[in-house]
C-alpha cells in the first residue's frame, strides 16, 4: 500500500510538480498551498473552489499532516513554551516570547541534536531524528491557532530582542503570521543546519507570498558552527539572517564546549561568516552563552572584539541558565556589565538576553525534561 504524501512537506514548487504529475493544472496548486498555510484547513473538504472530483483524488493520494501541543506553561513575563509530541515517541518544543507586541517564536528542527554541545540540555538527549519539513512549519501553525485562541500578554521589554539577527524595520511593514508571529528563530531542539534538506524548504514556505508570508527579514537560522552548510543556506536561501552560536574566544576552550569546533575552528567558522550573503544592512548575529568564570572575561570580551571587527555584527550575550547535571555556573551580574560594556564603548551592537521564561522550564530541552523525569517516577 502506497504511503500518502503529506502536502505539509511540499514548497509551492514541488505541489506544482506534485499536481503536474497527475495532470492537474499549475494554478491548482497556489489554490491548494494558499487553503493549506492561509486558511489552516486539515481536510480537502474544506478547499471550497476545488472540484469534488480532484479533493476525492487528493483525499486518495495525500494528507494534510497536524500538530497540537501536548502541553503548553505560561511564565509570568509572557513567555509560553509549548511540548509537541510527534506521534513516534518523540516530543520537541517552541517557545514565544512576546515583546512590546512583536511575537517571536523559537521552533525546533531536531528531535535531540548530536552536535553535543557541553551546555546545551537538548545535547542530553542526542540526536534521535530529523524533523519533517511538515513538522517544522506545523509548530508556526499550531501556535498561531493558540495565539488567535488565547493571546499572550505582551510586555515592553527589550530583553529578548537580541534573538533577531536584524531588528530594522526600514522598508518592511509586514505584521508576521496572521495571528501576530512577527519573527520565527530557529534556535529551538537540534541544530538547523545538520537538517537542510527539511531545513530550507521549511523556510521556502514560511517566506513565500501564498504560503506562511514571513518576510525574510524575520526568519533566522542559528548554527553552532557547521562551515559547508552555511555556505549552502547562504546559496540556497541568501535573504534571512543568520545567527552563530560562538561561545568562546580561543579554539582551546571552543574544542572543549563545543565539539563541532574540532572539525571547523573559529578561523574557518568566521571566514564562513565573511562569506555569507548579507543583503543590505544585514549583520551576522554572533550568540555568546557566558558561563562564569569560564569565558566572561574582559579578556574574552577583548578577544571576541579583535574575531568579529571585520564582519557587520551584532552580539547577543546570554548568561548561562544553570540546570541539572550541568556543572557549568552562571556568570555574575559584575562580570555580565563589564563585558557588555566593553563592547558597548567600542561601538558593537551588543543586547544582554534577558532569562525569560524562568518559571516555566522555558531554556530548550528543560520541559521536554522535567516531563520525561515526571513519568519515570
Amino acid at each position: 500500500m502506497n504511503e500518502k504524501t503529506d502536502l505539509k512537506n511540499l514548497t509551492l514548487p514541488t505541489l506544482e510538480l506534485f499536481l503536474k504529475g497527475r495532470g492537474k493544472e499549475r494554478f491548482r496548486a497556489t489554490q491548494i498551498f494558499k487553503w493549506i498555510f492561509q486558511h489552516d484547513v486539515d481536510t480537502f473538504e474544506e478547499m471550497t473552489n476545488i472540484s469534488k472530483e480532484l479533493r476525492r483524488e487528493l483525499a486518495e493520494t495525500a494528507c494534510i499532516s497536524n500538530l497540537e501541543p501536548e502541553t503548553v506553561e505560561q511564565g509570568s513575563d509572557g513567555t509560553r513554551k509549548y511540548l509537541f509530541s510527534l506521534g513516534d515517541g518523540n516530543g520537541v518544543e517552541a517557545v514565544l516570547i512576546p515583546i512590546e507586541g512583536r511575537n517571536t517564536l523559537c521552533i525546533s528542527s531536531q528531535a535531540g541534536c548530536a552536535m553535543g554541545c557541553e551546555f546545551c540540555l537538548t545535547g542530553t538527549f542526542k540526536l534521535t531524528r530529523n524533523l519533517t519539513t511538515a513538522e517544522i512549519v506545523n509548530q508556526i501553525m499550531a501556535v498561531e491557532r493558540d495565539l488567535v485562541k488565547n493571546p499572550p500578554l505582551l510586555l515592553a521589554d527589550p530583553g529578548a530582542a537580541g534573538l533577531i539577527a536584524d531588528d530594522s524595520d526600514e522598508g518592511d511593514d509586514d505584521q508576521g503570521g496572521a495571528a501576530g508571529i512577527r519573527n520565527i528563530v530557529m534556535m529551538g531542539m537540534g541544530e538547523p543546519l545538520h537538517n537542510l534538506d527539511n531545513v530550507i524548504p521549511a523556510i521556502q514556505i514560511m517566506i513565500d507570498g501564498n504560503g506562511l508570508q514571513f518576510s525574510n527579514r524575520r526568519v533566522t537560522v542559528s548554527t553552532c558552527g557547521l562551515v559547508p552548510e552555511m555556505e549552502r543556506l547562504g546559496r540556497e536561501i541568501p535573504n534571512v539572517n543568520l545567527a552563530v552560536s560562538l561561545n568562546a574566544t580561543t579554539d582551546e576552550l571552543r574544542d572543549r564546549i563545543m565539539p563541532v569546533n574540532r572539525r571547523y575552528p573559529l578561523k574557518e567558522l568566521l571566514k564562513a561568516c565573511r562569506d555569507f550573503p548579507k543583503p543590505g544592512r544585514r549583520k551576522i548575529t554572533f550568540e555568546y552563552v557566558m558561563l562564569g568564570g569560564l569565558n566572561d572575561s574582559l579578556a574574552d570580551a577583548k578577544r571576541l572584539l579583535k574575531l568579529i571587527s571585520d564582519i557587520p555584527n551584532k552580539v547577543n550575550l546570554i548568561p548561562f541558565n544553570e540546570h541539572e547535571g550541568c556543572d557549568f555556573k552562571s556568570p555574575t551580574q559584575a562580570a555580565i556589565d563589564a563585558f557588555h560594556k566593553y563592547l558597548i564603548d567600542r561601538h558593537v551592537t551588543v543586547i544582554t538576553r534577558d532569562s525569560r521564561g524562568g518559571d516555566i522550564s522555558a531554556a530548550c530541552g528543560q520541559l521536554k525534561g522535567k516531563l520525561e523525569k515526571l513519568e519515570s517516577i
